[in-house]
């Protein structure tokens, strides 16, 4: 599991004070990062070097979470495919799960266009933040 801390900013709420819905895909994206630097080391953009691409994405909103607080978001690895990653993850607050999603992560290969295999080697290095109930 991956552990990722933020503090949300003012910008970050809607009317009621509550966390945008928007914000979560941007904060789920940001705490995915240590999963692309395992694919990607050197966190380069570069298309001919990028590995992954974003298949789709799910965020299912339990509680509304409030301004002043630092979010932890939980990251882990909940499938792992012959080509294809589900990456699960969980917005807390107080010990309280507010929001969790799953994004779908294809091994891709830009230059031919299509999926690639996932490698044992990437599959052990996953298989280290499975997630666990």
């Amino acid at each position: 599991m991956f552990y990722e801390i933020i503090k949300p900013r003012v910008g970050e709420t809607d009317a009621l004070g509550h966390i945008n819905n928007t914000v979560f895909p941007q904060w789920f994206e940001a705490a995915r990062n240590p999963i692309f630097k395992l694919f990607n080391p050197d966190a380069s953009l570069n298309l001919t070097q990028w590995n992954l691409i974003l298949a789709n994405m799910t965020i299912d909103f339990h509680v509304p979470l409030k301004f002043g607080k630092d979010v932890e978001i939980k990251t882990f690895v909940k499938r792992i495919g012959n080509t294809s990653l589900d990456i699960y993850q969980e917005a807390w607050q107080d010990n309280v799960k507010y929001v969790s999603g799953t994004a779908v992560m294809v091994h891709y290969d830009y230059a031919n266009k299509k999926p690639q295999p996932i490698t044992n080697e990437f599959k052990q290095k996953l298989h280290v933040h499975f997630f666990r109930t």
